[in-house]
């Protein structure tokens, strides 16, 4: 099932190829993210999935497609002109300032922003949702936890007031109930603000779980797309990624390929 382009769509990749020197890690993308939900890019260690993240924030200039944001082409623009258009990047292993407290990692999320009273009102939402940030507020981000310092990754993006949240494999190195926590939040976050997230993770049942789309990549190609309570459902989606594998079946990826690229 390949979701048509909507008006809604916050987001959009048309056919878009990324490369690092002659290896090509994305080829023909096409992808939507709509207003206010939560859409997931699953996929395997090295299929491209963060690629995609830095194509669309202007880290990785594109060599084909187009990417589009609030309807404006940010094709291979300055990541500095996309994050003041709304567009956040949490990217993945957290980066945060190590030798910065943890309130001026926060603020540096909201350096673009000139309310002083909003910054204010957001410094106090993320704490209500992360209130061990709040405690840990003149220490050092470095110090942190590896839990921590996501959550204070996906705060400071909270702190830009952002329209759009890139999310790059936030369960990384955490362990299983720190995962669930910080997945219970992102969902916090879009049902209660209304932040629209893109959201790349390897977790596929987390994922599919706190998600309303999602897109299967392998080997740099879109494979498969469809609401996340039907991809739930797909036998393919169970074996090779959520590890449900029915007795008997081959073990060999039957994907009825769409292919959106020329």
């Amino acid at each position: 099932m390949t979701a048509p382009l909507t008006d809604n769509a916050v987001l959009k990749l048309l056919n878009v190829e990324s490369a690092y020197g002659p290896i090509k890690a994305i080829r023909g993308v096409s992808l939507q993210v709509r207003r206010g939900e939560i859409a997931t890019v699953l996929g395997s260690n090295g299929a491209g999935k963060t690629t995609i993240l830095k194509t669309i924030s202007g880290i990785i200039d594109p060599r084909k497609g187009t990417v589009e944001f609030k309807g404006e082409n940010i094709t291979a623009q300055d990541p500095a002109h996309i994050v003041q258009q709304g567009l956040m990047h949490v990217p993945e292993g957290r980066e945060v300032f190590p030798l910065l407290s943890v309130r001026d990692n926060l603020l540096m999320g909201a350096y673009t922003r000139n309310d002083r009273d909003g910054v204010a009102r957001d410094m106090e939402l993320v704490f209500s949702y992360f209130p061990i940030l709040r405690e840990r507020a003149a220490q050092d981000a470095g110090l942190l936890s590896g839990g921590q310092q996501q959550m204070l990754a996906i705060s400071r993006a909270l702190m830009a007031d952002p329209d759009l949240i890139l999310l790059d494999e936030p369960s990384l190195g955490l362990s299983p109930k720190l995962t669930k926590e910080i997945f219970e939040i992102v969902v916090r976050i879009n049902r209660e603000r209304g932040t629209t997230i893109l959201l790349v993770e390897q977790n596929a049942n987390m994922a599919l779980n706190a998600s309303d789309y999602g897109y299967v990549l392998e080997n740099g190609r879109i494979v498969m797309e469809d609401t996340c309570a039907r991809l739930r459902e797909k036998e393919d989606i169970k074996e090779f990624y959520l590890g449900m594998k029915e007795a008997g079946v081959r073990a060999d990826r039957r994907w009825k390929k769409k292919k959106n690229w020329r």
